[in-house]
């Protein structure tokens, strides 16, 4: 090229670099409201969002991978945890983890009624942004596990599998048999529903984590249900398990970190976002937790 050439080439290249530049400034622009779920920006969120910086979480929690990453990334808190769960949570953190078990404690903030609300409505409202998967694999909650965590090594490198609908099953599903095993459905469910029952629950034993362990859950509540303290209104185990989805505050696991004046901190969403038989096959899935 002569001087004259790369002079062209440079004010060209220049010129199509700075179009498409305002091209894609402009698409981000015209779809940062729908992305960023704008219409449910309520002053509710605004006022949780003010609490959020007032009291400087960002200085040990991250949001959309931005934090201090001392603490648990916060983008998803809603769907892994319930209303009644951070209510209590913030209010009184020392209730359910400490110094010693755990190195770290969240200091207690003290909140009103209304700043714990606004920072509710805060995550929820971030939760439901489309992030398009950032950060790729957030620090988890301690005692939430991604899905498929608690599989065996056998059972984590076998293939996915498409299952009814053509809805694939996660990484490490069970091989389904004939496509009709309502085990392996109602693992699926276990692993994939919104939160996910991993998020909470281990099916190893001795592993409590937000929600108690589900090793030994059939004889356990073989025990519970013959001992006098059930509270509930179902007669054997599978009725059990089946009100424990969905009507958890029916019979109250103990524990400070379970429940709070009356209401569990399980979600109370499964009855209306799973269909029936969703539940029935969890319920199949969970039997066999003897």
């Amino acid at each position: 090229m002569n001087k004259r050439q790369t002079r062209l080439f440079a004010i060209v290249a220049t010129a199509l670099s700075a179009a498409v530049f305002l091209i894609l400034t402009f698409d981000s622009h015209r779809q940062f409201d729908r992305l960023t779920n704008a219409e449910s920006i309520t002053p509710a969120v605004t006022h949780g969002k003010n609490v959020w910086h007032k009291n400087n979480c960002i200085n040990c929690h991250t949001i959309f991978g931005e934090g201090a990453y001392y603490a648990p990334d916060l983008t998803k808190i809603s769907k892994l945890r319930g209303e009644a769960y951070l209510k209590a949570y913030m209010k009184d953190p020392s209730k359910f983890y400490d110094e010693q078990r755990h190195r770290r404690l969240m200091p207690k903030q003290n909140l009103s009624e209304e700043d714990i609300d606004g920072l509710i409505a805060f995550f929820d409202w971030v939760s439901n942004v489309d992030n398009q998967g950032w950060p790729p694999r957030p620090i988890l909650v301690a005692g939430s596990a991604l899905p498929g965590a608690d599989r065996t090594m056998e059972q984590q490198t076998s293939g996915a599998k498409v299952g009814r609908g053509g809805i694939e099953a996660p990484p490490g599903a069970r091989p389904l048999a004939g496509d009709e095993d309502p085990i392996a459905l109602g693992e699926r469910v276990f692993r994939t529903a919104t939160p996910a029952c991993t998020a909470c629950h281990s099916t190893a034993p001795g592993v409590n984590m937000a929600g108690p362990s589900l090793a030994g859950l059939v004889a356990r509540t073989e025990a519970l249900l013959a001992s006098g303290d059930y509270k509930g209104e179902s007669k054997d185990v599978r009725g059990y398990i089946h009100e424990s989805i969905v009507a958890p505050s029916a019979h109250l696991v103990p524990g400070p970190m379970y429940s709070a004046d009356g209401t569990s901190f399980m979600p109370t969403t499964y009855g209306k976002d799973l269909a029936p038989e969703q539940i029935e096959q969890l319920v199949d899935y969970l039997m066999t937790l003897k």
